[in-house]
């Protein structure tokens, strides 16, 4: 045998390990701002902070965070020695799109907060009901004492809405009323409307920094680390898993059936059920799964049945949505975001469930109890662990905008925070992956199957 190609078979391919790294350019104002003069940055004479003798306090050019794959590098977050706004110049709008997730107040909150004690701005004002709201309602003054006890509390105390995005409405609102630095917080849809403002305002050579905060309990959006709400999202679903254990536990034959968020990505079903142990199955959109036949969810659930006396069922809900039945016209229906409507795969599988036990096992006793947490878990407070991630993510915000750079979203990659282009943002997604170690742990915790067909 030749001994060249002997030792490169034995080798593994490492050829991607010399690829040469690329950084991801970061939209500052100065590329189409011309004369936009380099200011010193105010933390200097901030009394809370000690810059001039703290080493490596300012992040520098050569600050740079590898993306997962280490092909590409980020800017490193965090205050600049110069900024590009002199904050008595700068007129602030924060708003919150699309739907609830816990965090978006407290969010808010430190946004407020930090603008105001780290950089002594003070023209910062909330828009309500999303991006509608920039053109149709007026924008609420904010001060550190009206949000001091924001982050107590769930949801968005400046409103939100689904839709109403008409970009020339938008861009000509900011520019009427002067706004000058642009905080938007919401989903992946939100990011894209995001995206197009930047653009807007790019081509119209305002000097106007946007940057996007990611926010999905889905943990649905790529490249960073995972969204802000997912973990209080995870830790309120042990809950409802919990009842439904004990529900299904109490019954004779009883199925506790628990539908948890997830229109793409099944990654709250996942955690929560490699978190609370409880669960028999777990369905997520990532993989299909079929009811009858050898190998099919009846078969699963009628043997845990007659092992344990009771099964606990958790569905993601964008699972197995192409095989619920559907007429043309649920084919086609959208919601205000423009996302396909879905048929509710818990109340769907409960039925199916009842109509097979009842002529499987005609005469037993068989109890489904179905629990749809869904405005329980977007509706909460934060936890703490998401509280200080919110924090992070909105002084990271604070710190990039004031450094001129715009069109970006903040976010951590690998636990170190970077600034991300808003297109790549919008862009990527976070599925499941079902080849990896998280996925083989839910199978030994659950010891489903596959769910795959033979012929």
């Amino acid at each position: 045998m030749d001994s060249s190609s002997s030792s490169s078979s034995a080798l593994p391919n490492v050829t991607h390990l010399f690829e040469p790294i690329k950084l991801k350019t970061l939209p500052h104002l100065t590329h189409y701002t011309p004369n936009l003069p380099p200011l010193p940055n105010p933390l200097d004479h901030n009394p809370y902070f000690n810059t001039l003798h703290l080493q490596n306090f300012y992040i520098t050019p050569n600050d740079v965070v590898l993306s997962h794959s280490s092909r590409f590098a980020y800017r490193t977050a965090g205050p600049r020695n110069n900024v590009y706004f002199n904050p008595s110049d700068v007129r602030v709008a924060i708003v919150t799109c699309g739907g609830l997730c816990p965090g978006l107040n407290t969010v808010i909150r430190e946004l407020v907060v930090g603008l105001w004690n780290l950089y002594g701005v003070r023209e910062i004002f909330g828009v309500t009901g999303g991006y509608r709201g920039f053109y149709s309602t007026e924008p609420v003054s904010l001060n550190p004492n009206i949000v001091h006890h924001w982050h107590n509390k769930g949801g968005t105390l400046l409103q939100t809405s689904r839709g109403g995005f008409d970009l020339c409405k938008i861009v000509d609102a900011i520019q009427n009323r002067a706004f000058n630095q642009l905080y938007i917080i919401g989903g992946d849809g939100t990011m894209r409307g995001a995206v197009k403002i930047f653009n807007e305002i790019k081509r119209r050579k305002l000097n106007i920094a946007v940057v996007g905060i990611p926010k999905t309990v889905d943990n649905d959006i790529g490249i960073i680390d995972r969204s802000f709400g997912f973990q209080t999202a995870v830790e309120m679903a042990q809950q409802a898993i919990s009842a439904a254990h004990v529900e299904a536990e109490s019954a004779v034959n009883g199925i506790g059936l628990v539908k948890l968020m997830g229109r793409s990505t099944g990654h709250i079903a996942l955690h929560a059920t490699l978190s609370s142990r409880d669960v028999d199955c777990c369905l997520i959109p990532e993989l299909d799964f079929y009811l009858e036949g050898k190998g099919g969810l009846f078969e699963f659930l009628d043997r845990r049945i007659k092992e344990n006396g009771h099964a606990v069922l958790v569905v993601a809900e964008g699972a197995g949505q192409d095989i619920i039945p559907r007429t043309d016209s649920q084919k086609e229906e959208r919601d205000e975001s423009g996302n396909l409507v879905f048929l509710d795969v818990g109340v769907w599988l409960k039925s199916e469930l009842k109509k097979w036990w009842d002529r499987d096992h005609p005469g037993e006793l068989f109890t489904v109890k179905y629990i749809d947490p869904t405005y329980m878990i977007r509706a909460v407070h934060a936890n703490a662990t998401d509280n200080l991630y919110c924090t992070l993510l909105a002084h990271s915000a604070i710190h990039g905008v004031m450094g001129g750079y715009t069109g970006f979203v903040a976010g951590p990659i690998s636990g170190n925070y970077a600034y991300i282009p808003l297109e790549d943002v919008a862009c990527a997604k976070n599925p499941v992956n079902t080849k990896d170690h998280n996925w083989s742990w839910v199978r030994s915790v659950t010891n489903q199957p596959d769910f795959l067909k033979t012929s």
